[in-house]
Formats: structure tokens, C-alpha cells, sequence
């Protein structure tokens, strides 16, 4: 697949998320940048490190900005010193040249992935079964709405073309 049909698969991706898979996604994005980050480790890739580190804080930075302490209450402000720490903590992947840091990050973020993931997931499910209700409930269409009867006459029969619902589910 070439470079610039990748990116735009990305921002279709971004563009159609529901809120929930857009959360999943940063999570996702946070643990493979700390992925990466242990790898430079490995490799002794300084730049590597520091590069994929930087994003990773700036992904939970992100996270953390996001947060709505009014509607979140309590998991809000919970929220926040996690991210608080995983960021404190993310320095001594860079300070010590140390993995481990990531690896505790890593531990720390993955289970809020998962939630994210299974919240998306019910999210679409329920998209997709609201709009099936809706279509099955939509009134059958008027007397004057009707197609015309086929025309027999010239022995082709053409069967009516379904009604457009002006819903549309891309997943």
C-alpha cells in the first residue's frame, strides 16, 4: 500500500470514529509509541527513544487535557493524577535510558485500552441496532409514493428499487 493511501485510510479512520473508538485509538497510538520507545532502548537508538517517548507523553498529555472535571467527577480527577504519574514516570525512560518506566506506563494504560476498546465496540453495536429499529419502523411509503405497477406488456418486469433510508454505517 503506497504512503498517501495509508494516510488517507488514517484520516478516514479519525474522520468516522464514534468519541469511544477515538479514545481507543489514542490509547492505542500511547502503547505502541512506548513500544517503540523500548525498542530504541534496545537498539540503543537515542533519538529513537527520545522521539517515540515525547509522543507518547504528548498522547497522555492530550488524554489528560481532555478530561471534563465537571462531567467526570471523581474518575475525571482520578484520571488525571494517573496521567500525572505515567507522565512523571516517562521522564526516566529518557533521564535513565531505562524501559522499565514504559513497561509500568504500559501496565498502567493497557487495561483503560481495553475498556475503551469493549465502550467502542458496544458504542457501533448499538449504532448499527438503532438503525436497523429505525428503518423497520419507517411508515410504508404513501399511495402517491407508489411505483407504478411493471409493464407486463413488454414482457420485462423491473422489481422497484428499495427506499433509501439516508442512514449509512461505515465500520
Amino acid at each position: 500500500m503506497n504512503e498517501h493511501a495509508a494516510q488517507t485510510y488514517k484520516h478516514q479512520q479519525v474522520n468516522t470514529a464514534s468519541p469511544a473508538k477515538m479514545v481507543y485509538m489514542l490509547f492505542e497510538k500511547t502503547l505502541s509509541r512506548l513500544q517503540e520507545a523500548k525498542n530504541a532502548i534496545e537498539r540503543n537508538d537515542i533519538q529513537g527513544r527520545c522521539n517515540a517517548n515525547c509522543s507518547a507523553q504528548e498522547l497522555i498529555a492530550h488524554l489528560s487535557n481532555t478530561l471534563d472535571m465537571e462531567q467526570g467527577g471523581e474518575i475525571a480527577a482520578n484520571l488525571e493524577r494517573l496521567y500525572a504519574h505515567c507522565l512523571i514516570r516517562l521522564m526516566d525512560v529518557d533521564r535513565k535510558n531505562d524501559p522499565a518506566p514504559a513497561d509500568e506506563v504500559a501496565r498502567l494504560l493497557t487495561p483503560l485500552r481495553d475498556s475503551w476498546a469493549a465502550l467502542a465496540e458496544k458504542s457501533e453495536g448499538e449504532l448499527r441496532q438503532a438503525i436497523m429499529i429505525a428503518q423497520q419502523d419507517r411508515p410504508a411509503p404513501a399511495a402517491s409514493e407508489q411505483i407504478e405497477a411493471p409493464d407486463t406488456a413488454s414482457g420485462t418486469e423491473e422489481a422497484p428499487a428499495p427506499a433509501k433510508s439516508g442512514l449509512s454505517i461505515s465500520a
